[in-house]
């Protein structure tokens, strides 16, 4: 997993997909888009992520 790559993560009972902004050990932080918020940028942790 690099910064940019496409990734998909549970919300609200469902996948969405974003984008990997920033990495740390544990953590990542994606930037997806929301119904009426753009390039929101939401964490989660490394274990909820599909690549």
């Amino acid at each position: 997993m690099k910064i940019g790559d496409p990734v998909k993560f549970p919300f609200a009972q469902k996948e969405m997909e974003g984008r990997v902004k920033k990495i740390f050990q544990k953590t990542v932080y994606i930037q997806a888009d929301f119904p009426g918020q753009k390039g929101k940028i939401i964490k989660r942790k490394m274990k909820d992520i599909k690549a």
